[in-house]
């Protein structure tokens, strides 16, 4: 039966730890437990890291040396158990330098955890300008572009058509991705907050071939098709023309300046910035011509 198990005691009061059940003289509490799923869950995430790699038989022979460590304790063997007590203090520096790649997984993943990235927010405004300012660069080049950024919805189906890349999303990254002599320039790059998810991805197609006298190029009905399909933020960059466009929940935005482009993304980001009455007026056009040219 469960009952209070008080524990210390001072100016404050008693603290009082939930007693769940008594095993001899073993007593097991709520935070006992807690404390064996956060270990157990660790663990869990380093050898899922750490599975089909190098690191998992070194990790293997430092479990055998602690193990050794604490049997030799026990039988009181002096000098071995120096020995090995020496060997998994160094083992410490070791686990740092020869785990490197997995330790860098484990951190990526609870960077990408949605508990931890509540209590982390980035500026918006830093991130919109820099993905605008990649695209600007690749206009300069002569380079189309085309980049779909996840709101809400999951779009693994379309992600897993590309190249995995998983890395932070920078300008220099995004840049070398379109350059039109790379083998990743055609499709669309997927971000997902702060990372490059993939790139080379194929994505759906608009049925919607024109809007009013202007047809429409693939990237355009590309990017009008996923977010006709998700909740996403699609931005192309015309190869032909060099304008900028901008497709969200079935509508497309056409020729922005690059500052339109950054507060249309921003505003995109955080769901609560404005549009100006012209912009706004802008965007309900395009969708209005886009579902009568769909109608017929």
């Amino acid at each position: 039966m469960t009952s209070p198990l008080p524990v210390g005691s001072g100016a404050g009061g008693e603290a009082i730890i939930m007693e769940i059940f008594h095993i001899g003289f073993l007593t097991v509490t709520w935070m006992d437990v807690i404390d064996v799923l956060l270990v157990t869950f660790l663990f869990y995430r380093l050898y899922v890291a750490m599975r089909g790699t190098i690191a998992a038989q070194i990790f293997l022979g430092l479990l055998i040396v602690i193990a050794g460590s604490l049997l030799a304790r026990a039988a009181d063997m002096k000098a071995l158990s120096w020995l090995l007590k020496t060997l998994t203090d160094i083992w410490v520096i070791a686990l740092i330098v020869l785990f490197q790649p997995e330790l860098r997984r484990l951190l990526l993943f609870l960077g990408r955890n949605p508990v931890i990235k509540f209590f982390i927010r980035f500026d918006v405004n830093e991130y919109a300008d820099l993905i605008v300012g990649a695209l600007e660069e690749v206009r300069q080049r002569g380079e189309g572009a085309l980049i779909v950024i996840i709101r809400t919805t999951d779009i693994k189906l379309f992600v897993d058509t590309g190249l995995p890349i998983r890395a932070i999303i920078s300008k220099e990254l995004l840049v070398t991705i379109f350059n039109r002599k790379g083998p990743l320039h055609d499709g669309a790059v997927v971000i997902k907050d702060r990372y490059i998810e993939a790139a080379r991805c194929t994505l759906p197609l608009s049925p919607v071939e024109r809007i009013g006298q202007k047809m429409l190029g693939t990237r355009h009905r590309a990017a009008l098709g996923i977010s006709e399909q998700a909740d996403v933020v699609a931005l192309v960059l015309s190869e032909e023309t060099g304008q900028f466009a901008l497709a969200q929940s079935g509508r497309l935005a056409m020729n922005l300046s690059a500052e339109e482009m950054k507060s249309r993304l921003a505003s995109s980001i955080t769901g609560v910035a404005k549009q100006s009455a012209q912009e706004a007026k802008r965007t309900r056009d395009y969708a209005l011509e886009a579902r009568e040219a769909f109608d017929r």
